[in-house]
């Protein structure tokens, strides 16, 4: 361990997003003294919540998953003791796919949500049922094990159970929504990640906010001697010998550590955080090939008062007027929002703000700054559909852009999660285990392993368990 300098800690981590929160928690858990920097002036990421006009709006989660009884997330919140310290409620449904045809509802209880499907697809009644029974089975499984799902896209997994084209690409539909890929081309793994801990498992959301739970780790961190700097940009990991000695934060002295964790960006930790001077060539190759994940825009709609035609409070409503998703992500991807065809929208369980987001390509300012109030009009037309008179009670309004979401998180690009999760680009071993420097790790949803609250919590508490293990201390 090092000793209490006030510059001097045992591991700094880059980042407060929840996958770096928690490689946090449990390395003060382990008694390492341990420092959060976070360049923005609060913690969570994607995972925040910020109040304008009276109301509050999250920022871009809005719910999340693997809380059932023994799975990642509820192991993580309990080893730390969180889980008592916040109420966590499940919407039910929660999730809907509203189709041009039919509705889906993904009840909390598995076996109705089975049986709606059964009524609505009799033909596909085996193959509804083999298709529920793969993630039973799946349930205790490790999150790497990926034997059956190796080189295989989203779209070849689902389709070996289903005939019904419709019904393939409806249940992608979320899939896509919350991965950012059509079905061809998200792999496997991802997908069925997705569907187990967002759709079978998901709709979990903590009571007063999405903040509430960066909030308590923090609260973790803080009460077990651990730091946090807000507004606290790191300029430089400083390395010598190929070996951590410590970083250097912008209008501040050099803070010193022997461990540093990059739970931020993928593209900035290597390029500009750590230098070309320490990256082999390999991986300033691979850096120039990988594509980041797409990014979204976001309405956050304040609402005066309840009124008749709103959905049900806390459930994901997922909007599809075409079944074609190859379609959508081409339309996606040439930024022709009028012809994307499917967006998300949620209610706040307290009825009083609405979320709806779709994908979009993160182009420049000047894109944005021409296109973001057509773009805002033109969406919340779309809504207005299945909202009959919105507008009417629309109290606030405001939208995020890609380039939004780059200024709060430096994502680059605006990514959503990391890199595309294409057979091509997930489990990238060079992102993996970056041996080369003694003392950094990456973390989060750049690894190119996997993403999602419940993801990147799992590859924080790994994180730490990596460290631990160097540092001889059991947890």
């Amino acid at each position: 361990m090092r000793n209490n300098s006030q510059n001097t800690y045992d591991a700094i981590i880059i980042g407060a997003g929840i996958g770096g929160l928690v490689c946090g928690c449990y390395l003060a858990k382990a008694g390492m003294k341990v420092l959060i920097a976070e360049q923005h002036n609060k913690p969570g990421g994607y995972c925040s919540s910020f109040k304008r006009k009276g109301f509050t709006f999250d920022a871009a989660a809005h719910s999340f998953g693997s809380y059932r009884a023994g799975g990642n997330f509820r192991n993580i919140m309990a080893d730390l003791g969180i889980n008592e310290t916040l109420k966590i409620k499940r919407a039910n449904p929660s999730d809907i796919i509203i189709t041009p045809d039919f509705k889906i509802n993904f009840w909390n209880d598995t076996r109705r949500t089975i049986s709606d499907l059964v009524k609505m697809f009799p033909e596909e009644k085996k193959n509804i049922k083999k298709f529920y029974n793969y993630f039973t089975l799946q349930k205790s499984a490790n999150i790497f094990d990926i034997t059956k799902l190796k080189d295989k896209s989203f779209a070849t997994f689902i389709q070996s159970f289903f005939t019904n084209k419709k019904l393939v690409n409806s249940l992608s539909f979320p899939i896509f929504g919350n991965g950012g890929l059509p079905p061809s081309l998200i792999h496997s793994f991802t997908g069925t990640k997705i569907f187990s801990e967002f759709l079978i498992d998901g709709g979990y959301y903590p009571e007063g906010g999405m903040q509430e739970l960066p909030n308590a780790f923090v609260n973790f961190i803080k009460q077990n001697n651990g730091n946090i700097l807000f507004n606290s940009k790191i300029n430089k990991i400083i390395i010598n010998n190929n070996t951590i000695t410590g970083v250097k934060i912008e209008n501040r002295s050099i803070i010193f550590s022997k461990y540093v964790i990059s739970a931020c960006d993928g593209m900035q930790t290597f390029r500009t955080l750590i230098g070309k001077k320490y990256i082999n060539n390999n991986i300033l190759k691979k850096l120039r090939s990988m594509i980041p994940s797409l990014s979204t825009f976001i309405l956050y709609i304040g609402i005066d008062r309840p009124f008749k035609n709103l959905p049900a409070p806390g459930t994901n409503i997922w909007h599809l007027s075409y079944y074609d998703l190859e379609k959508m992500y081409y339309h996606t991807k040439r930024a022709d929002f009028n012809k994307v065809g499917g967006y998300m929208f949620r209610l706040s369980p307290d009825k009083k703000t609405i979320l709806a987001f779709f994908h979009a390509p993160f182009k420049n300012t000047s894109f944005w700054q021409q296109n973001k109030e057509k773009t805002t009009h033109d969406f919340l037309n779309r809504i207005e559909k299945l909202i009959p008179e919105l507008r009417k009670h629309i109290a606030y309004i405001d939208a995020a852009t890609p380039q939004t979401l780059y200024r709060y998180t430096m994502n680059y690009k605006g990514a959503d999660y990391g890199w595309e999760p294409t057979l091509s680009q997930l489990f990238h071993f060079d992102f993996q285990d970056y041996s080369l420097i003694k003392g950094f790790y990456l973390t989060g949803h750049w690894t190119a392993k996997t993403h999602g609250i419940p993801g990147v919590s799992y590859l924080g508490r790994n994180t730490a368990k990596l460290i631990l293990r160097q540092e001889k201390i059991n947890i």
